[in-house]
């Protein structure tokens, strides 16, 4: 029997699997389709995105076909600059680069690559699961194999439908879903240059001209994508015919210029599930939640969901967590889904606006500090690490080590102490790692940048779990053992739903 079945191998459910197999579970992934998806969909991922993915193993090969993103720019009708968010082109504090352009079908090559060299994981391609029996240990999942027609069937603990927008999964569960109220098509087409083209730079562009709302991004390599809003009444096979999308962009860019590599009309909707679990079955990504893309964050939210629910299932499946732990999931997770997609919601509004007194006072308000998209909101003007706050935490910076090893690398997939140089001798530490059954790691912050770190946090010490949240910080010895007792009592005790707050 499977620790773990995971349904679907899109970005979320591959990287879900490669956590659980780092982890050391047996895992399965039922996957309908042969490939992946040749053209591109998501676009965007942020630095605590990298940081799950360096857990993986692939950083340094998916960074390497990345493209840093140098931020966003707001123009109205009249070619006003409202707003310019510039993102920082150094490594931040995270150890990555705020924001990323990727190119989806490498990123799932990448995962998938990754995921074969996984002994512990079995993946089954052409398997569309059709149900799902629930007992009081274990779960039956069956499913046939498309290649022959044959019905099969596997066994294990929890299944965790990663399987999208129209999750099976969900419905099983019985998932309502709250709107949140957007819902707009857009037709959202990428192109592929043929000759260099630098009429709209590298910047991404949101156009916010009531006659036509559009979006430009600068994706990797010389893939370029536009996404431009209908009007109500318009045929979708209209518009997306070649004719159609040529003559939409034809101000910026012509068949000249480059080829059409799909064009596709979606529907922008702003849904969260208002269950994500229900006994041994669980929901992440877009099976949980979908966002209108104008913060880029619809991946982002799914690769933190399987970062939070990865180390939660091998506690309960390894290191003897009881199972209302898993709770925690949703009751962290939920909130801090939500809040990035009223975020989305805000901004689309923003862009789509098309009421002429709506659209003059925004443009009277944006226009009064261009550079600060502050003024647009406050919360939408903070940086990338304030942003990536979560209901149950904050994540953790990433200082550099003296040995020019990052906490991350040191840490693995443990829960992580990083400690002021002293605070801790040998003996110290492993009582501290004796406290509780799930592995610990003791960073001594040993250089410069990790002495700030404590200091910033004014802690001698900082906890962190292995999905990079901050569990708490400790201002001496006893505070700190204080804390990881905590800790343990929270993984074996019938109240770990305490966890959450």
């Amino acid at each position: 029997m499977y620790d773990v079945a995971v349904i679907g191998l899109g970005p979320v459910g591959a990287t879900l699997a490669n956590l659980l197999a780092r982890c050391g579970l047996a895992v399965a992934v039922l996957e309908r389709e042969s490939a992946p998806y040749a053209l591109p969909r998501a676009v965007q991922f942020d630095a605590e995105c990298m940081r799950v993915f360096d857990a993986i193993g692939i950083a340094q090969e998916l960074a390497a076909a990345c493209h840093v993103v140098p931020g966003m720019k707001f123009i109205n009708a009249n070619g006003q600059l409202l707003v310019d968010w510039p993102r920082p082109q150094e490594i931040g504090a995270q150890g990555w680069h705020s924001s990323y352009r990727f190119h989806q079908p490498d990123l799932e090559r990448i995962l998938r690559a990754r995921l074969s060299t996984q002994a512990n994981v079995s993946v089954c391609l052409r398997s569309e699961v059709y149900a799902i029996e629930e007992s009081a240990d274990k779960v039956t999942v069956r499913y046939e194999d498309l290649s022959c027609g044959k019905l099969k069937a596997i066994e294990a603990a929890y299944v965790v439908g990663a399987d999208g927008a129209r999750s099976l999964v969900r419905r099983l569960i019985g998932a309502e879903m709250t709107d949140m109220g957007l819902h707009e098509r857009w037709l959202v087409f990428d192109a592929v240059l043929k000759r260099p083209w630098s009429v709209l730079g590298d910047h991404s562009v949101q156009f916010c001209d009531p006659a036509r709302p559009a979006t430009y991004v600068r994706g990797t390599g010389n893939r370029r994508r536009f996404e431009i809003m209908l009007h109500a009444g318009e045929d979708a096979e209209q518009m997306t015919r070649p004719d159609t999308v040529w003559s939409l962009i034809e101000r910026w860019m012509t068949p000249a210029d480059a080829e059409l590599e799909r064009a596709v009309v979606y529907t922008f909707h702003a849904l969260v599930a208002q269950r994500w679990r229900r006994g041994r079955l669980m929901l992440a990504g877009d099976s949980a939640h979908q966002t209108p893309p104008f913060l880029g964050q619809g991946l982002c939210a799914g690769i933190r969901d399987a970062a939070n629910l990865a180390w939660k299932l091998m506690a309960v499946r390894r290191h003897g967590a009881v199972d209302t732990l898993l709770d925690t999931y949703q009751d962290e997770r939920a909130p801090h889904a939500r809040e990035y997609i009223s975020l989305a919601v805000e901004l689309g509004r923003i862009i789509q606006a098309r009421d002429a007194q709506e659209v003059a006072e925004r443009d009277r308000t944006l226009a009064a500090a261009p550079r600060m998209l502050r003024s647009l909101s406050p919360r939408l003007g903070e940086s990338s690490l304030r942003l990536a706050q979560a209901a149950g935490g904050t994540v953790s910076p990433q200082p550099m080590l003296a040995g020019g090893e990052r906490v991350d690398a040191r840490a693995g997939q443990t829960f992580a102490i990083l400690a002021r140089p002293g605070l801790l001798d040998p003996a110290s530490a492993q009582a501290l790692r004796e406290q509780m059954d799930y592995p610990l790691t003791v960073i001594d912050a040993e250089s410069a940048e990790a002495v700030d770190c404590l200091k910033e946090f004014d802690a001698a010490a900082i906890v962190i779990r292995p999905d990079r949240y901050i569990l708490g910080t400790a201002s001496d010895q006893q505070a700190l053992k204080a804390l990881i007792s905590g800790l343990g009592h929270i993984l074996e005790a019938d109240n770990a739903t305490a966890m959450a707050s």
